[in-house]
C-alpha cells in the first residue's frame, strides 16, 4: 500500500512541476528574417525587393518582445525611358538601418486558457518602434531630357524611420511548455521623415512630393528563445 501511495506522491509532484514549468519561458533570443519590400516614394514607378533583418529580442513577457532589429536590403524605382519615369528619375538605395520596436500580441490581454479559439487568436499582434535607416543610393543625378537640369537631393543620407507592425506568430513548444521557438509572418509599413529613401528632393510645385518617404514589407522570421528565465502568470500553452 505505501508503495502505491509513493507512485501517486511522485506523479502528482511531477504533473505539479510540469505545470509549473508552463508557466516559465527564456526572456532572450535572437531572430532572422527575410521580406519582399516595395517603396512608396516619390515615382510613380517602384519595384520590388528583397531585405533581411537580424534581431536580438528581449521577451518582457511571452507576448510582449522587445527587439532591437539591424536590417537591410535594396530598394529601387523609375528608370531611364519616359515610359519608366516621365522625368527619368532612377533609383537604387541599398539600405541599412538599425530599429528598436515593440509587439503586443493578444495573448497579453485576453484569458485564453482552455479556449480553443482564443488559443488561436493570441498569437496575433501589433507594434511600432523608431530607429534609423542609412541610406546609400544610385541616381539618375542629371534628366536624360534635359542634361543641364540636376535632380536636387543627396545620395546618402541618414533619416529617422516609424515601423508599423503587424503579423502573426507560430509557437512551438518543448516538453515542458515553453515557446522556444516562434515562427512569425508579418506585414510592416516603414515611415521615414527625409528625402532621402529615394535621393531626390524635389519640390512638389513640380513634382509629386506630398507625403514621406516610406516602404513596406511582407516579412517571414524565425526566433529562437535562450536563457534568461522567466515565469508568467498564465499557462502559456493554455491546453
Amino acid at each position: 500500500m505505501k508503495k502505491y501511495i509513493l507512485i501517486l506522491l511522485l506523479a502528482a509532484a511531477f504533473n505539479q512541476a510540469k505545470a509549473q514549468n508552463s508557466l516559465n519561458y527564456a526572456s532572450l533570443g535572437i531572430g532572422v528574417s527575410a521580406s519582399l519590400n516595395k517603396p512608396n516614394a516619390d515615382l510613380k514607378n517602384e519595384y520590388q525587393n528583397k531585405s533581411y533583418a537580424l534581431t536580438f529580442n528581449y521577451y518582457y513577457t511571452p507576448y510582449v518582445p522587445i527587439g532591437l532589429e539591424f536590417q537591410f536590403g535594396k530598394l529601387s524605382g523609375g528608370g531611364n525611358t519616359v515610359a519608366e519615369d516621365k522625368d527619368t528619375r532612377r533609383f537604387s538605395n541599398d539600405y541599412k538601418a538599425l530599429i528598436l520596436h515593440m509587439d503586443a500580441q493578444l495573448g497579453e490581454f485576453v484569458d485564453y486558457e482552455r479556449n480553443a479559439f482564443l488559443n488561436v487568436v493570441k498569437n496575433f499582434y501589433a507594434g511600432i518602434g523608431v530607429g534609423g535607416i542609412y541610406n546609400n543610393v544610385n541616381r539618375n543625378e542629371y534628366s536624360l531630357l534635359d542634361p543641364t537640369y540636376k535632380f536636387p537631393g543627396q545620395n546618402t543620407s541618414i533619416n529617422l524611420i516609424v515601423p508599423l507592425r503587424v503579423g502573426y506568430e507560430f509557437k512551438f513548444y518543448n516538453e515542458y511548455g515553453q515557446p522556444n521557438v516562434r515562427l512569425d509572418i508579418g506585414y510592416q509599413h516603414n515611415i521615414t521623415f527625409g528625402e532621402g529613401l529615394d535621393g531626390y528632393a524635389d519640390p512638389s510645385s513640380k513634382f509629386k512630393n506630398n507625403a514621406p518617404d516610406q516602404y513596406r514589407q511582407i516579412t517571414v522570421g524565425l526566433k529562437v528563445n535562450f536563457g534568461g528565465q522567466s515565469t508568467y502568470d498564465k499557462d502559456i500553452k493554455g491546453y
